[in-house]
């Protein structure tokens, strides 16, 4: 039986690291991690998962649906009402890519780094 691993962090790479953990916080609720500065930022959720943003230089930002840069890493949302997390998160600065393959099942947007991320009903 292999080891218990039990998920402790993400991290995105990203231009900006105070600007994606900004638009996150406002998306989740999670609170900024004491320790977050212009090269590294993270928030924290209540149970203790860490999403962190570090600096790259000369960051390329994934393209959605193209894969001239590689998606790297996706996230995925439960929601309990997919309009209204699309209204807030396309407010906060999400972009809803026009290619959707979910149909009603779930949507893709990419946050304002690049990176895509999908909601999904809860």
């Amino acid at each position: 039986m292999p080891p218990q691993m039990k998920l402790t962090a993400i991290t995105l790479d990203c231009a900006d690291p105070e600007a994606l953990a900004a638009f996150y916080r406002r998306a989740t609720g999670f609170e900024l991690h004491p320790t977050s500065d212009s090269d590294f930022a993270g928030l924290t959720r209540e149970d203790g998962l860490f999403i962190g943003f570090q600096r790259v230089d000369d960051y390329q930002p994934p393209r959605w649906p193209a894969q001239t840069v590689p998606q790297q890493i996706h996230l995925d949302f439960a929601v309990d009402d997919l309009d209204e997390a699309e209204a807030l998160l396309l407010k906060l600065g999400a972009t809803k890519p026009e290619h959707q393959p979910g149909g009603h099942r779930w949507r893709i947007f990419t946050d304002p780094a690049g990176h895509p991320f999908c909601l999904t009903r809860a």
